[in-house]
């Protein structure tokens, strides 16, 4: 049988402040109570633990011996209370993810159901849309863009490398891309949020100023991944969103143009509140998922 948890916590607080008054103050109880509590303790293992002396109450060798198991033993059930309060919170708390579309449907959740089974207990609401008159904001937010993120703690995940892509039929109805200046007779399909990647592109292949012949603005990577595969223009996409693509061959990536942007997919926390550990684990569990993404 083991000892009361009150009477190991008694005896610590004399063993720590040599009186049962000053103990009696710490763990808030009257210092009868406390000595009750350590009588208790010492009638449990038939030992002594104290011994009275002129300045105060001092250990006996049994009491010394027995203190550093005493005091791992309370931490041990401390740290077991503290585990348990956290996932009752993350239970109670859900973690509100924010991200763009293309995030959730090309990468989150074909790896989503490993951190639902590592971690059933917390409770992770998905979003990529949120309203401005949405009162409750997302624990953790998934942005693509190059910043700055004022207000906010940013991790890089991925999507830096841009590649431009198209449809073999598309290519060979135009001509082909032999050289950098066909861009000029492109359809370029492009993201409307996104209107910088042209501009970085023409920059750094040496043609500040140059424009595709028609432009066709979508609100989604997805959308624009599917027309750039039915040939309905070429498009300039973070190389892992088009693996699958490029693998398959129904997107080609003509004589290797692309360029490493500014733009990427960024983690952003708000850097005024603290997360859950709901939300830190799965923010962890992110940024993991990312590096071994982008590796």
């Amino acid at each position: 049988m083991y000892p009361p948890v009150s009477a190991v916590r008694a005896y610590l607080a004399v063993a720590r402040y040599g009186s049962t008054a000053r103990a009696a103050a710490a763990v808030r109880l009257t210092q009868s109570a406390v000595s009750k509590q350590v009588r208790l303790l010492e009638a449990h293992l038939g030992l002594a633990l104290f011994e009275r002396e002129p300045q105060g109450l001092r250990l006996t060798e049994a009491g010394a011996i027995y203190r550093p198991y005493a005091e791992a033993a309370l931490e041990q059930l401390e740290r077991g209370a503290r585990r348990l309060s956290e996932r009752i919170a993350a239970r109670r708390s859900p973690v509100r993810l924010h991200m763009i579309a293309i995030v959730g449907e090309r990468w989150l959740m074909r790896r989503f159901p490993d951190f639902a089974a590592r971690h059933p207990e917390i409770d992770v609401q998905f979003t990529n849309y949120v309203s401005e008159n949405e009162t409750e904001e997302p624990d953790i937010d998934i942005r693509f863009g190059a910043g700055p993120w004022p207000g906010f703690e940013h991790q890089y995940l991925f999507g830096r490398e841009i590649v431009l892509v198209a449809a073999p039929a598309y290519l060979e109805r135009i001509g082909g891309m032999a050289q950098i200046s066909a861009i000029q007779q492109l359809t370029l399909l492009q993201h409307f949020q996104m209107p910088a990647l042209w501009a970085e592109f023409t920059e750094l292949n040496g043609m500040r100023g140059a424009v595709p012949a028609h432009t066709i603005r979508y609100g989604y990577f997805s959308v624009i991944i599917e027309a750039a595969a039915a040939g309905l223009g070429a498009a300039l996409l973070p190389r892992c969103f088009v693996r699958d693509e490029l693998e398959a061959g129904k997107l080609v990536n003509p004589v290797g143009f692309g360029f490493d942007s500014v733009s990427a997919c960024w983690l952003l926390i708000p850097s005024d509140r603290r997360l859950t550990s709901g939300a830190e684990r799965l923010a962890h569990w992110l940024i993991e998922e990312a590096r071994q993404f982008r590796d």
